[in-house]
């Protein structure tokens, strides 16, 4: 798959496979996502809508959003899911939407909070704890991060789900404040949960590939403070989240989401350059410690991901030499 528009990409990432399939055939009820106007939400939206058609099952897919960005509830309307706007921070909306037996928290503010911390600790913290109040009989999937886990030295498999936590900064602060809410009522009200650390998906608009493909493509530096990464394709990440609700369970199941490999980030330059024929810039030198997971756990269950990085390196180098558009 090299796609040659948004329309292409966005078609390919809503394209399940037989796992997704057959997880939607097994799954009692409808589908609720909130906050699906997000980069992940769309093509989870499709992905399930999709599934459930080639599963033959009758359920019902409905997304939830403010709508901020133009065009993404007409362009998911038309594939087929149920849209409600709403701004889940408002009491009285978030109880205004119906009843769902399965509920993706999608939900978040992520980076760039300087200035707006409170915010940030508002959709991180304070609204999971209203979603965990108002589907506490559901099941719910919920986004968390591999960020909330301390740096681990870059020579070994990275931070497993037993490392204990050690965020720094208030985004990731925050976001073990989003999983201590959902852990919070399910120990009280036994809602079933389950937290997927996500570290970090991609697809061809945004993620860290793209970063460092644009900057050998443009000749700029590559900085190697960071030394190693992890990265997963979008749609291999979406996948898993609709097979984790046979995870959900009291107390929530937690799960690492990271690509097969780890990959270091002078190799991801390099790569890139043997493709556009440019000899990368690099800045700065590789550390001893990066923010790393070990998603063998996650692997066991559910595979490998169907993308490789080498794939996705590919795909996104033809991206920036025909002009794709990004999401900065």
């Amino acid at each position: 798959m090299i796609a040659a528009s948004e329309r292409e990409l966005d078609d390919f990432l809503a394209r399940p496979n037989k796992a997704d399939i057959e997880a939607m055939r097994a799954l009692d009820g409808d589908l609720m996502i909130l906050g699906v106007a997000g980069k992940m939400g769309p093509g989870l939206a499709r992905r399930a809508r999709c599934a459930a058609d080639a599963a033959g099952v009758r359920k019902r897919v409905i997304g939830v959003s403010r709508f901020s960005n133009p065009g993404v509830r007409e362009a998911l309307e038309a594939a087929g899911i149920e849209m409600i706007a709403a701004d889940l921070l408002e009491a009285e909306q978030l109880a205004a939407l119906p009843d769902a037996v399965n509920v993706v928290f999608m939900a978040a503010r992520k980076f760039g909070t300087s200035g707006a911390e409170y915010l940030t600790w508002a959709m991180n913290a304070y609204l999971p704890a209203l979603v965990a109040g108002r589907f506490r009989d559901s099941k719910i999937v919920a986004f968390s991060s591999g960020d909330i886990y301390p740096p681990v030295p870059v020579a070994g498999k990275g931070a497993t789900e037993n490392t204990p936590p050690a965020p720094a900064g208030e985004y990731a602060q925050s976001v073990l404040a989003r999983e201590s809410m959902f852990e919070y009522f399910s120990d009280r009200y036994g809602t079933r949960a389950a937290l997927l650390r996500l570290n970090h998906a991609v697809d061809l608009r945004y993620g860290v590939l793209l970063d460092i493909g644009r900057r050998v493509f443009a000749g700029e530096p590559v900085d190697l403070s960071t030394g190693m990464v992890n990265a997963i394709w979008q749609g291999d990440a979406n996948s898993v989240c609709l097979r984790s609700f046979a995870l959900c369970g009291t107390p929530p199941a937690i799960l690492n989401v990271a690509g097969a490999e780890t990959l270091s980030t002078r190799w991801i330059a390099g790569r890139f350059g043997q493709i556009f024929g440019k000899e990368p810039v690099f800045a700065g030198t590789e550390g001893p410690a990066a923010l790393l997971v070990d998603g063998s756990r996650c692997h066991g269950i559910f595979g490998f991901p169907e993308v490789s990085a080498e794939q996705m390196i590919e795909w996104t180098a033809s991206w920036i030499g025909n002009g794709g558009p990004t999401w900065g």
